[in-house]
């Protein structure tokens, strides 16, 4: 086995371990605070981690000696697997974006917002070394796979900070005479950041889209597919 696939199979390893403990954390955390946007953070941690998996077979498939011979096969499976991810992030800002507006609607949330800034810079700091990881140690690999992860964990980097900011600002209205909109904080950041993230999953979509649509134009789609 060369170098470059261990290293590519170590650093899917690395994201799927780091996916499961932060949407442990998140769910379970946001659960009992009553954060929705915490919740957010964890679910979105979770279908990380589900897509990670898919990565990871993905990957024991596409580097078997007689497959990986065959590049034009390879970016099929590649280019299918990105599809999924941006389909099911896309799914998911949307589902959060309803629930969030629903929240608003019905005058906002309370929460703790000490333990949720102790979230938000543990999470921020663990997700983008996640990201720093990614991002430089797979240069050496030069693996799409790689990359869609380490776009996964910088918009994961993006909503931890949003949290810290987003708490910091309601903890800081609960000090004034506006204290009463500080229970809106946390649904107002799911939408902002329901809005924001999810250009990157239908950019994801877009572009692997494309390039399934060239193969297929090549041939190379009806030829795997009758294979």
């Amino acid at each position: 086995m060369s170098y470059s696939i261990r290293k590519e199979r170590q650093l899917l390893l690395v994201s799927t371990f780091s996916a499961l403990l932060f949407a442990m954390l998140g769910i379970v955390l946001g659960t009992l605070i009553h954060s929705l946007v915490i919740i957010f953070d964890g679910v979105y941690s979770l279908v990380s981690l589900g897509l990670t998996l898919v990565s990871l077979v993905t990957v024991l498939y596409i580097r078997k000696e007689d497959v990986s011979k065959n590049i034009k096969r390879v970016k099929v499976i590649e280019s299918s697997v990105i599809l999924l991810k941006g389909i099911a992030i896309t799914l998911m800002c949307v589902l959060s974006f309803v629930a969030a507006v629903q929240a608003i609607m019905e005058g906002g949330r309370e929460v703790n917002t000490g333990i949720a800034l102790a979230f938000g810079v543990f999470s921020m700091i663990g997700c983008y070394t996640s990201y720093w990881v990614m991002k430089t140690q797979g240069r050496e690999v030069n693996s799409a796979l790689v990359d869609a992860e380490a776009k996964q964990w910088l918009m994961d980097t993006v909503i931890s900070a949003a949290v810290f900011v987003g708490f910091m600002s309601a903890k800081a209205l609960l000090l004034t005479s506006y204290a009463h909109y500080a229970q809106l904080a946390d649904p107002i950041m799911v939408v902002m950041a329901s809005i924001y993230f999810i250009i990157v999953p239908v950019k994801m979509i877009i572009s692997s889209s494309k390039q399934l649509h060239q193969l297929n134009r090549d041939g190379v789609l009806t030829k795997y597919s009758h294979a």
